[in-house]
């Protein structure tokens, strides 16, 4: 996957690669032995990747967790052109990406990923982690965003506020004047300054993989059994079908993937199996379904109260 000996390509390499793994088993421990399948691609320009796919489990309809590490000798001039970098300039990019879209309606999904991109001596880190609810429950809320916070505040109390905003700004769907979910973190070119500015960044994403178990799997565990009949499951199906938006429309991570060549069926693995869209779909007022437009804000979850386990308005 790697051309040459570059350290620090091989160490972040290493790092997806342990986190994909790990991520991988406990995952599989969670849905009462359902296994993830195995998917091996190379990118014809330089690089490749593996992509682990686990479906139709008891507890994960679809759960997605991918690696890759690519190169080659020009920038696709659409990045090149996002980023300000010369379009003859040679590239390296890996990274981790973790999309979840469970069985249970109450079960939120999940995203996360952390990557690495060279040029040069060009170098930045990014990655982030977001929560996307059928219905809100404010305990989940609560619980995601105080893991992601106290991961911040390992690199610099100040970097949690910063990241937080940046994740509500950019998962949002203007055309619908709401967010995708509840929010988290979200970060792009993380360059620290200093002889170790490298390590620091390389060691923050480390630790970004290793928070995304604690952040989110107790939250499986605590809805993934809830009762739940068809009025849930259309709902679900329903807004799935925003996530679909926000994913082809808006998502950089999407474009760079196709723009780069990358392996298609990887990329669109983030999509949920099914979804559904109603023309002009209104919930009945108090109800669950119209009490998730009260999570569809930003708000400060992290520094709220402790929060009963029980549904906003439901």
């Amino acid at each position: 996957m790697l051309s040459g000996g570059n350290s620090r390509r091989e160490a972040v390499t290493a790092m997806v690669n342990a986190g994909q793994r790990e991520l991988v088993a406990e995952l599989e421990r969670l849905d009462r032995g359902a296994r993830f399948g195995r998917s091996g691609w190379e990118r014809p320009g330089g690089g490749g990747g593996q992509a682990r796919l686990l479906e139709n489990g008891d507890v994960f309809e679809r759960a997605g967790v991918n690696c890759s590490a690519v190169h080659g000798d020009r920038l696709p001039e659409a990045v090149a052109r996002q980023h300000g970098l010369d379009p003859g300039s040679a590239f390296f990019a890996t990274g981790l990406s973790v999309v979840i879209h469970p069985r249970n309606p109450y079960v939120p999904a999940f995203h996360a990923s952390f990557r690495y991109f060279e040029s040069g001596d060009t170098w930045w880190f990014g990655g982030g982690a977001d929560l996307t609810p059928c219905y809100g429950f404010a305990a989940d809320a609560a619980h995601f965003h105080r893991a992601l916070k106290t991961y911040c505040d390992t690199f610099d109390p100040a970097f949690h506020a910063q990241a937080k905003r940046a994740c509500d700004e950019y998962f949002t769907l203007p055309h619908r004047d709401e967010t995708r979910g509840v929010g988290g973190i979200f970060f792009d070119h993380l360059h620290p300054e200093g002889p170790d500015g490298w390590h620091r960044a390389a060691a923050f994403a480390a630790a970004g993989i290793a928070t995304i178990a604690p952040a989110y799997l107790p939250i499986v565990r605590r809805r993934k059994d809830l009762h739940h009949g068809d009025r849930e499951r259309q709902w679900q199906l329903y807004r799935r079908g925003r996530y679909v938006e926000f994913n082809l429309v808006h998502d950089r991570g999407t474009r760079f993937g196709l723009q780069t060549g990358g392996y298609v069926e990887a990329i669109l693995m983030a999509l949920p199996p099914l979804a559904r869209w109603e023309f002009e779909l209104t919930p009945e007022p108090g109800s669950p379904e119209a009490a998730l437009a009260e999570f569809l804000v930003p708000r400060d979850w992290a520094g709220e109260e402790a929060h009963p386990e029980t549904r906003v308005a439901g």
